[in-house]
């Protein structure tokens, strides 16, 4: 390094730039808060290694349902005589595929530089480290160091996807999420992973685009922490659609090279077997991205996993450091982001607002859906929770006859003592949006017989609300667990 620089460098150090609020990260709680604060005059800057706007709308949620969608709509042309439509000649292009998710995640990308712009926020590009307490040193893809100091920061660095340490997993190169995304081709035999949330939504789409697909799960079921019937039903979907799944299997052994050929030695049950397949994706879990950017040195502690200690502001252990999004342990949904952003947004305002007692809704783009907010029946158990249950097929729904989409179900727990609904969950044809009609019910704390009674408009899915509802047992007759 040259004198002139390394003196240009050391200055930088010893006189850091001063704003009132950095953020580190660009995700969705970390430029919703860049954008807010420097609307209200505060002096900001946003420091972001690579993704402006963070991961979900460049790398995960709203790239893979984009794929995802395309993949249902390859599911439509193998489904056409049932429709009444003749098949034509047609093929898969994944680079086709490709090229519209690249789209729109640059015009996406484009308005939040704009947003930006328009805030007033200072955008960043660059890798940011702690040298100190709120001191963030920044260098730039060319090598420019920056040296910044903030009044308040705000730490949103998310998480990536966990290659765990299975002897030659590592070495054969597998895909994840990233990876999937930009695939411009159509893999052999495409061995997931993990049967959590992403891996069973990369199954189906890939399936669907004419890839032979198989999931290895340690665990006895496919997203085990649910009920057991969402489990069963979307074990019998895979079944339908021709995609292999191995649960209760752990990989002993990775051989190969994703992309070419893999080997992958597995005990199953206390059985050996052996699989071979064309790629591997990893899809077992989420690391966050708290390992070498000196949080020790901001005094900001971490859990025995690396997710940052908070509490129910989502302040750190650091004072006027805060925390937000997955990197804090905030549940993996980027609308509980956006929820972590009003948190902390007003309490740096100097409001209280804290995370205790929130909903969690989610949704899982499968084809049928899997929805569920509130409690599940397993949760429900597990906490001694007495319920009243009330379920119907999706076939008992006129719309979805219509749709010919009858496949799954709707239930919903209700309290034994009042007329409270304590959680819903659906399998099927738009399921989120089904859910979010209940979860208003909830928010607002309306009984259940408020939807029971209710008026929707048919042929709408809506109308299978009232069905269910119908279907609970009257507060006054005696109940028991299901």
């Amino acid at each position: 390094m040259k004198p002139k620089m390394q003196e240009d460098i050391q200055r930088t150090r010893s006189s850091p730039e001063e704003y009132e609020l950095l953020v580190l990260g660009s995700g969705t709680a970390g430029k919703l808060i860049s954008w807010t604060l420097a609307k209200h005059g505060m002096k900001t800057a946003s420091i972001e290694r690579k993704y402006v706007g963070g991961s979900c709308q460049n790398i995960a949620c709203l790239p893979s349902k984009n794929v995802i969608h395309s993949a249902k709509v390859a599911s439509y042309f193998r489904r056409s005589e049932e429709f009444g439509i003749t098949k034509g000649d047609w093929k898969i292009d994944m680079q086709g595929v490709r090229a519209r998710k690249r789209k729109m995640v640059k015009d996406l990308v484009d308005i939040q530089i704009d947003h930006y712009k328009e805030s007033g926020a200072e955008l960043l590009m660059g890798s940011g480290r702690f040298v100190g307490p709120k001191t963030i040193e920044v260098t730039s893809a060319d090598g420019v160091i920056r040296l910044l100091h903030g009044k308040q920061v705000v730490i949103n660095i998310g998480t990536h996807a966990t290659i765990d340490p299975t002897p030659g997993l590592r070495e054969v190169n597998p895909l994840t999420h990233i990876e999937a995304l930009e695939l411009d081709r159509i893999p052999e035999h495409l061995i997931i992973l993990g049967g959590g949330f992403v891996g069973v939504e990369f199954a189906q789409a890939m399936r669907r685009f004419g890839c032979r697909v198989t999931i290895v799960d340690r665990n006895a079921r496919l997203i085990h922490r649910e009920d057991e019937d969402i489990s069963a039903a979307l074990h019998e979907l895979f079944r339908d659609e021709g995609i292999d799944v191995l649960t209760g299997t752990r990989i002993t052994r990775v051989e190969g090279k994703s992309g070419e050929s893999v080997k992958l030695s597995a005990n199953r049950n206390g059985s050996e077997l052996v699989l071979e397949g064309s790629d591997i994706l990893v899809a077992a879990g989420r690391t966050p991205n708290t390992d070498g950017i000196g949080l020790d040195l901001a005094g900001v502690e971490t859990t025995s996993h690396g997710y940052i200690k908070v509490n129910e502001r989502l302040e750190t252990t650091a004072p006027d450091v805060w925390a937000v999004g997955e990197c804090a342990g905030s549940p993996h949904f980027t609308h509980i982001s956006e929820n972590d952003f009003h948190i902390v947004h007003e309490n740096i305002l100097g409001g209280h607002r804290v995370t205790t007692g929130r909903q969690v809704p989610f949704c899982v783009f499968t084809d049928p859906e899997f929805a569920r907010v509130g409690l599940s029946e397993t949760e429900a158990n597990e906490g001694g929770v007495a319920y009243r249950l009330a379920k119907i097929p999706l076939s008992a729904v006129q719309r979805a006859r219509t749709l010919s989409e009858t496949r799954g179900f709707m239930k919903a727990l209700i309290d034994t003592q009042s007329d409270r609904i304590l959680g819903f969950s659906v399998f099927g044809v738009e399921a989120g949006e089904i859910m979010a009609s209940v979860q208003v019910a909830m928010i607002a704390g309306l009984p259940y017989t408020a939807l029971r009674d209710a008026i929707f408009t048919h042929p709408t899915l809506l109308e299978g609300l009232i069905a269910l509802f119908n279907n609970v047992t009257p507060a006054s007759v005696p109940a028991s667990k299901a």
